[in-house]
């Protein structure tokens, strides 16, 4: 794969990203929302996650996107030990909007919609990081009223104006509230979830409307789409999706639900064409079905950050094997 196919612009910042990013949630390690509900992937090893984030940047990634809630500020801290003395080799992206107790490591029930709370929250991941400034800020609030929204996008505008942050976007599933966000001039993305099992076609044409990144939260299915958990791996303690909250419908009874399966199953050849694992056909497809797609598989060891980084040497699936899953999928 060239240089060319190997980057994408993050939107209309102009900042060059690699085509694959690196999701931080799962090296947050272990935390708990009020009722003491996994939120993470389970126990993790601070030393094997920055083994894998360098062995990542070796092999040309330089997105990495976490969230000053994954592992309540575990993860941006781990990231930030990691890229020390490389900041200028990376993008860092962050979120806010949750509230959690580093000392309990416990998320709040309810978000901080304040806009003086995206000034306190930055400050923070700044400091967790170890870094004066933040590539790309998201707001962390999925269905946050939009009147909300258009305030926090200012106070996005003003942290641009004071160099804190380059730019800024929104996670949010509805096209909607990223349009608003769209309207600021240094709005550059909206992180989405999107995977060949779950197409986003109309926050993709906004994407392309507006020159957004489309960063693909969920590129993996959580783990549906890499083929391990039909073989028998197992999911641990702590993990989220052993005792999966309404919203995580991949997983039942500690494995993959039957009709999630299925789906997968009836891809599964056209994702392993060419010599390609699973996972690296999934991240092919989001390549192929647009320009604008920046996937960020969860990664937490050297292996797995091999393995996702080496489906950039195969590139997007073409156009025929894209119509190709839709008929098979029913789309």
């Amino acid at each position: 794969m060239s240089d060319q196919r190997n980057t994408r612009k993050l939107g209309r910042s102009g900042i060059e990203v690699s085509a694959l990013g690196f999701g931080c949630w799962a090296i947050g390690g272990e935390w708990w929302n009020e009722q003491g509900q996994p939120l993470g992937w389970g126990a993790v090893d601070d030393e094997e996650s920055v083994r894998a984030i360098h062995r990542a940047l070796d092999l040309g990634v330089t997105f990495f996107d976490t969230a000053n809630v994954y592992g309540a500020g575990h993860s941006e801290e781990v990231l930030g030990r990691a890229v020390a003395g490389r900041r200028d080799d990376v993008v860092l992206a962050s979120k806010w909007g949750n509230v959690f107790d580093p000392t309990t490591r416990r998320a709040a029930a309810e978000p901080d919609l304040r806009p003086e709370h995206v000034r306190e929250a930055l400050t923070a991941t700044l400091r967790r990081l170890g870094t004066d400034h933040l590539d790309l800020y998201q707001f962390h609030v999925n269905h946050a009223p939009l009147d909300v929204g258009a305030e926090l996008r200012d106070a996005c505008e003003a942290l641009v104006a004071e160099g804190l942050i380059s730019a800024y976007g929104w996670s949010t599933d509805d096209p909607e509230r990223a349009r608003l966000f769209a309207e600021g001039p240094h709005c550059a993305s909206v992180q989405v979830n999107c995977n060949v099992l779950q197409d986003a076609p109309a926050m993709l044409a906004l994407c392309a409307e507006r020159d957004l990144a489309a960063i693909n939260r969920g590129p993996l299915a959580m783990g549906v789409l890499t083929g391990k958990y039909s073989r028998g791996a197992t999911l641990g303690p702590g993990d989220i999706r052993a005792t999966p909250p309404e919203w995580l419908t991949f997983f039942r009874d500690g494995r993959v639900a039957p009709e999630w399966q299925e789906r997968f199953d009836a891809v599964r050849s056209v994702l392993t064409s060419e010599g390609r694992t699973p996972a690296q056909g999934a991240l092919a497809w989001l390549w192929a079905r647009s320009p604008h797609t920046v996937p960020i598989p969860g990664i937490r060891t050297v292996a797995q950050a091999e393995e996702n980084a080496g489906a950039l040497a195969f590139g997007p699936l073409s156009q025929e094997q894209l119509q190709e899953v839709d008929v098979l999928l029913g789309r």
